[in-house]
């Protein structure tokens, strides 16, 4: 017998929904795969970026350099932060996933807190990690009782998983600012932001240089559509913190698929690469509004969720049961999943992907 040691972690209960949706698909029925977590609009064309990458270089076929390719830095460091970030303080990671295990791996924290709407992969990686969480109401409970903070960290996640809400940036950097002010670590988690703005107006980013103990966690999953190439990046700015993570980054990965970091330089910094990501991007987020627009109109969206911000991610809350929605051969994942609300409310409402054409969606909703 194999001793194994228990994380007390769970399989993701999610895939098995899929698994099941997959079966009815195959036995017949029409299914609309709302319970994923990808933008399936359309996918992002690559035909004319490929070409542009030499497969016989040793970026594609040597050990990538530990961080990442000094290319692919500065490439992000452009995007991200207007070229005024350290690229010494970016590190490549195996996507979003990937980027937050090396996070928990390398800070010593008594606790890390989550919204009390938050991405159930979260609870999970801390388990593995061996790390408490703890979850917050909403802001304000956090400056009221900063005390209740010291020595964790706080997760920001905005727009929002499951919700999509999303909260004003000002707002969001005086929070920030009084966070970091207090000592508090901010883990700055938002792969979907840049889907929804324009990187070179966008300086969000550059405005969190300013902050000693923020982590950032990006993934260029849903911005550019490349969940399949599993690539993103931490930025910090604590030396410490970035010699630690640079360590176990090394024995995590050993370096990150040299393909990716290729191909998503190509797609930032060239001009065929920011044609087909804009392309993608306008396609995806075009369809994203008219759906959000749709749920709203005919009284799908659960509105209680969005009375401080504005439903913009590739998720929303919708005020239908799992088993309602399923009648109609629309998949979605029940909202008890991701919530400290209690399970038999939580269970009326669904989180529901409204990155899918809208022709699609409007056909399944409409058999309402």
């Amino acid at each position: 017998m194999i001793p194994v040691k228990k994380s007390g972690a769970k399989y993701s209960a999610i895939v098995a929904i899929s698994e099941e949706l997959k079966k009815r698909q195959t036995a017949g029925e029409d299914i609309l795969f709302l319970n994923r977590g990808i933008n399936a609009v359309v996918n992002i064309d690559l035909s004319q970026v490929i070409p542009l990458i030499d497969f016989n270089s040793p970026q594609i076929q040597v050990y990538p350099p530990n961080n990442g390719h000094l290319h692919l830095r500065k490439s992000i460091n452009q995007s991200f932060f207007h070229n005024k970030a350290d690229i010494d303080n970016i590190f490549v990671t195996v996507g979003g996933m990937g980027a937050l295990d090396l996070i928990f791996k390398s800070l010593q924290v008594s606790k890390v807190w989550l919204s009390e709407n938050y991405w159930g992969a979260y609870i999970n990686a801390l388990k593995i990690n061996n790390i408490n969480q703890g979850f917050y109401k909403n802001f304000d409970e956090v400056l009221n009782n900063l005390e209740q903070f010291k020595d964790s960290a706080l997760i920001i996640c905005d727009p929002n998983n499951p919700t999509g809400n999303k909260l004003n940036d000002e707002y969001l950097l005086e929070v920030i600012e009084k966070l970091d002010k207090a000592g508090i670590i901010v883990i700055w988690d938002s792969p979907y932001r840049k889907l929804f703005f324009e990187w070179e107006e966008d300086d969000f980013y550059t405005k969190l240089l300013n902050f000693n103990n923020l982590i950032i966690s990006e993934s260029f999953s849903k911005s550019v559509g490349l969940s399949g190439q599993r690539i993103g990046f931490v930025h910090s700015t604590n030396k410490a913190f970035n010699e630690e993570l640079n360590i176990k980054l090394l024995y995590a990965t050993n370096g990150i698929n040299g393909f990716a970091q290729v191909l998503v330089s190509k797609l930032l910094t060239t001009d065929v690469g920011k044609k087909a990501v804009s392309e993608f991007k306008r396609k995806t987020t075009e369809d994203i509004r008219k759906n959000i627009a749709y749920l709203n109109k005919k009284d799908f969206l659960a509105e209680e969720f969005y009375q401080n911000g504005n439903p913009i991610g590739i998720f929303v809350i919708a005020n239908k049961s799992f088993d309602e929605l399923l009648t109609k051969g629309i998949g979605s994942v029940p909202f008890s999943y991701f919530t400290t609300m209690p399970k038999e409310q939580a269970d009326e409402y669904t989180r529901i992907c409204v990155s899918v054409p809208h022709d699609d969606l409007r056909k399944f909703f409409d058999k309402f």
